[in-house]
């Protein structure tokens, strides 16, 4: 069965909605391709709270561009990345295969973050500078009212009123090339309908591939088995998008080896179950053993660094013990999102026990940490306090209070998979560049199908990545 569309969009997150919606606003006849069902779309974008790095409506975080590019690789090559200070058309071919994004890229994308705010909030979407689990923040974080859900309804809304074609329970599978390798449209599964066929400009907007174990196992290593994706949206994440593309020849972009790492209860089933609080306790991992500076700075900045050392530990998990001091902290519930209870006991050994790690050990590990802290003046909970440990390995550099007061309490942490970084090369217009650097004609990506990060996050910017990604495919596609 064949379908002919202006354009056909694969994935209804927030990316892909944003595509659909700005190229039929240009009167084209635009299709979206949903794996899952109309009461489910949406991706992990139905379920974020859509944090964005923005100071204003208007303003991106001062660091925005500066955190984004300090972030795009270590040890680039410094003459190829100097060769993009400079216009594209003067670049050897040697920097235009890159991987990086490049200044022009990250400047883009900066500059229509406010017009695409703009653009939601005609649309009907409110924000505001709304609470977060961080207790600790180098940066202000704008929230649209309602999460995420708030923009999938009013994007979906939006396309359904302009006649997009919604297309559910279908997977894109493979890309369409004529004879010359041209993108013509894509090949798509449904389960009782068997193969189709669509024909028409295609954007890969199907996210990244953190629901895969296949692509975890092979891009991520053997220990990925202990990642799961932080909400049930990201497991309709199977990486096809990305897949096809590379398959055509398309450049990768992104860290492959990597992901946005979220400190996550392993035993709650709800969206996000973080664990935000460790800062204010000490880490142990199954050996009873410290292993981590638990506050190096403020939560939002550290708490993927921190997180990918619990990644590192047997069995990929961690345990956060706390005394009755954590409940003197001004709205430290914030902190944590698990719906399960702290494991408690009386005493550091029976937590032990409760937590299955060495008694002996735990206790040791505890009495250490204890000698090591002063008298905690200038403890202040709220801003980096530099109540630090003395002698201790390794140490603890804020909010460092001994751990004596009974009863004690644990939350287990593991990594979660927020989405993977892998992804695919794209211009400033959304469109897919191939492996030496060129557009492929008719083909766009958008959202976590686009690879941008490295090493560490630039946080509260990978809603926007989609929202703005999504948005540039749709106007250049009616150009």
């Amino acid at each position: 069965m064949e379908h002919v569309f202006d354009v056909v969009v694969a994935g209804c997150g927030v990316a892909g909605l944003s595509a659909a919606v700005t190229a039929a606003e240009q009167g084209l006849k635009v299709a979206v391709l949903e794996r899952s069902s109309r009461e489910d779309r949406g991706g992990q974008s139905r379920w974020t709270e859509a944090y964005l790095r923005m100071k204003s409506l208007d303003e991106v975080s001062d660091d925005f561009e500066a955190h984004l590019s300090e972030n795009a690789g270590p040890y680039n090559d410094p003459d190829l990345i100097g060769e993009m200070a400079n216009s594209r058309e003067s670049w050897s071919h040697a920097a235009r295969t890159l991987a990086v994004p490049d200044p022009d890229l990250i400047a883009g994308f900066a500059d229509q973050v406010a017009p695409t705010i703009q653009w939601l909030q005609g649309l009907g979407v409110k924000f505001d500078f709304l609470p977060t689990q961080f207790l600790t923040k180098t940066q202000p974080r704008l929230l649209p009212v309602g999460g995420g859900q708030a923009l999938v309804d009013a994007l979906a809304a939006r396309a359904e009123a302009l006649g997009v074609t919604f297309f559910y329970h279908t997977t894109a599978r493979k890309l369409a090339l004529d004879e010359h390798g041209t993108v013509r449209g894509l090949l798509a599964h449904h389960p009782e309908h068997g193969g189709l066929r669509f024909v028409g400009k295609v954007v890969l907007a199907s996210g990244g591939f953190e629901g895969n174990p296949e692509m975890l196992a092979k891009y991520l290593g053997p220990r990925s088995v202990y990642l799961r994706p932080v909400c049930k949206g990201g497991y309709f994440n199977k990486g096809e998008g990305i897949a096809m593309a590379l398959d055509a020849g398309a450049g990768a972009a992104g860290e492959f080896g990597s992901y946005h790492a979220e400190p996550v209860d392993p035993r709650s089933g709800v969206s996000e179950p973080s664990v935000f609080i460790f800062p204010y306790g000490i880490l142990v991992n199954r050996s009873g053993e410290r292993f981590a500076n638990e506050a190096p700075g403020t939560v939002d900045a550290y708490y993927e660094r921190v997180t990918r050392r619990i990644y590192e530990q047997t069995e990929g998990i961690a345990y956060v013990i706390l005394d009755q001091r954590v409940k003197d902290i001004p709205n430290y519930r914030l902190a944590i999102r698990t719906d399960q209870p702290a494991i408690a006991a009386n005493s550091i050994a029976d937590l032990a026990a409760k937590l299955q790690i060495p008694a002996d050990t735990l206790q040791q590990t505890v009495d250490a940490y204890n000698a090591g802290c002063g008298a905690g003046k200038g403890y202040d909970p709220l801003v980096l306090d530099g109540v630090c440990t003395t002698g201790v390995k390794p140490p603890k550099t804020n909010w460092a209070l001994p751990i004596d007061k009974g009863p004690f309490m644990a939350y287990p942490i593991i990594s979660s998979n927020v989405f993977t970084f892998g992804g695919l090369k794209v211009s400033k217009a959304g469109q897919v560049l191939d492996t030496d650097g060129n557009v492929m004609p008719n083909l766009y990506a958008a959202g976590e199908t686009v690879g941008m990060y490295y090493s560490n996050y630039t946080g509260a910017t990978s809603v926007l990545k989609g929202l703005v990604f999504g948005r540039l495919a749709g106007r250049h596609l009616a150009g």
